[in-house]
């Protein structure tokens, strides 16, 4: 199947004529297992460069982050770890040179049906949306129609900042907004069932029913520390709304679906069937949920509520290369690399979240809804990219295996295995203990920990041969993987590197947390 750009957008399956793809059973449901799918999409492609197919690692190159010394990488396929984690379809594109080469669907839309997933199909990517969200922002102040360092005060008309004993004078920038530094709160947000009222976006903000979560109010002074806002990129929202007169869903198709060529993409909410070819919720058994439609909607658009394919969302990546590269004028070159630089203190550009370095630095942002979970990622200094759409809930450590995979293939050299030690000998006891955050590490250095790892102080036990973390108000404490005599890992969608220091007196005085993805260290002082 070729969409009118003529890129493949097949399904996997289809391209073999398997009954893999359909059929009742659990095991019909998931794609073939085979090395000649990629193959066949690649043959297909007159147009693809000349060089290895990514895909082809999608058959037997997926793996976790850590994996043990004395174990060789697993290779797992696609089609079976679908099958594992219980999602019936992915879909997958792959750019070269900022160009869509590949979009291609695995497994079917809607459990226990022949409904093939290909290129095209839409799915919901969650707060992927942020970055389409941001981009359509700084198209709008390329014309000249926003600041990015003007007081969003000054645009808000049917709410304003929310001033508070911490905050008597809020100031907060669309910069801030989009880099998750303005200190508004509420991480996300809830879906709505079919037949759920949908809050006005105001009711969102004021935490008002129907609304499902709690008010978007200042948790910290605008521009102190990284943390993740939905709620900031929902003022950012109603900011550019009420600035322009217009909604989101028209600014986002005039800014960026139609400049670039993304035809099936929409903020519709709820989306509505007639739009054809839509991937169906599924639950975490791989079970159709959100019935009797098939889907969940999303109030907050602008944060979550994206339906994309996999070809379209690869136009947007490629898209934002091209202009970081100058050769297209998608964004004023600029304003590209402003988007894909970080506004310290945080880990995040103007709207994606940055990582890598040299040839291997790369954008990319996850999206995580009830049901679906997606992720994005382009390498601006190269060209190369991909996006990873999947609609069922246990998606999530599933998209990681196949971002390794494809980052394997790629080969710049961004998310390397990390490989753990058998401990010759057990944790030494005085490892345990009570540790308190210095507050005294530069929010400049501590980074996406302030925002991932909030705690004031964390409890280090010694069970049997294993090192745990207990931190405040969580049930269950966090397992370490052991990298070397004092230094340990716990593995995860980001991995944290635990640093046990002991003095020239032989007195443990603290341990380092670090995300080394994130440039990011926090120390723990021993009490």
């Amino acid at each position: 199947m070729w969409n009118r750009s003529g890129i493949h957008v097949a399904c996997a399956c289809a391209l073999l004529a398997i009954p893999a793809c359909g059929g009742k059973t659990k095991e019909a449901t998931t794609p073939s297992d085979t090395a000649s799918t990629a193959r066949k999409v690649e043959s297909a492609q007159a147009q693809t460069p000349a060089g290895p197919n990514p895909l082809a690692a999608l058959d037997q190159g997926l793996r976790p982050n850590v994996i043990a010394l004395s174990d060789a990488a697993p290779r797992w396929s696609l089609a079976e770890r679908m099958r594992h984690y219980k999602v019936p379809g992915v879909a997958v594109a792959v750019l070269r040179n900022g160009e869509v080469v590949q979009a291609v669907g695995y497994g079917v839309r809607e459990i226990g049906t022949q409904d093939k997933v290909d290129g095209d199909t839409l799915f919901s990517v969650g707060s992927i949306s942020k970055v389409v969200t941001a981009a359509t922002t700084l198209r709008l102040v390329a014309q000249g129609q926003l600041e990015l360092d003007r007081n969003v005060d000054d645009y808000l008309k049917r709410w304003k900042l929310p001033a508070s004993a911490e905050v008597p004078q809020p100031r907060v920038t669309l910069r801030m907004l989009m880099s998750h530094t303005s200190g508004l709160g509420v991480h996300g947000f809830a879906d709505y069932q079919p037949g759920e009222s949908l809050p006005t976006l105001v009711q969102v903000l004021d935490g008002q029913a129907p609304a499902k979560g709690e008010a978007v109010r200042f948790k910290h002074a605008p521009g102190m520390l990284n943390d993740y806002s939905g709620g900031g990129i929902t003022v950012e929202e109603v900011a550019i709304e009420d600035a322009t007169g217009r909604s989101l869903r028209q600014l986002a198709e005039e800014q960026v679906f139609a400049p670039l060529g993304m035809r099936r993409s929409t903020f519709e909410s709820p989306l509505q069937a007639a739009r054809g070819k839509v991937a169906k919720a599924h639950d975490s058994n791989g079970a159709p949920t959100a019935l009797p439609r098939g889907w969940q909607s999303f109030a907050e658009t602008g944060a979550s509520g994206l339906w994309t394919s996999a070809y379209d969302l690869g136009r947007f990546v490629g898209g934002l290369i091209q202009s970081y590269q100058g050769r297209a004028d998608f964004l004023p070159q600029p304003l590209a690399m402003a988007m894909m630089t970080e506004v310290s203190p945080s880990v995040f550009g103007l709207g994606p979240r940055l990582g890598g370095t040299g040839v291997g630095r790369h954008f990319f942002h996850m999206g995580a809804n009830d049901s679906y979970l997606a992720f994005m990622e382009g390498y601006p200094e190269t060209g190369d990219g991909y996006v990873i759409l999947t609609n069922g809930s246990g998606g999530g450590k599933l998209v990681v295996e196949i971002r390794n995979a494809l980052a394997d293939a790629i080969g710049l050299g961004a998310h390397p295995p990390l490989r753990t030690v058998a401990l010759r000998v057990p944790p030494p006891p005085d490892y345990a203990g009570r540790y308190r955050l210095d507050a005294a590490v530069p929010m400049d250095l501590r980074r996406a920990l302030a925002d991932s790892f909030e705690y004031d102080s964390i409890q280090v036990r010694i069970v049997g041969d294993a090192v745990e973390i207990a931190q405040p108000g969580q049930g269950k404490p966090m397992s370490l993987l052991p990298l070397g005599p004092a230094q340990f890992v716990h593995d995860g969608l980001y991995m944290y590197v635990f640093d046990f220091r002991r003095d020239a007196w032989g007195k443990v005085r603290g341990v380092t947390v670090s995300i080394p993805e994130a440039d990011s260290v926090a120390y723990y002082a021993r009490e």
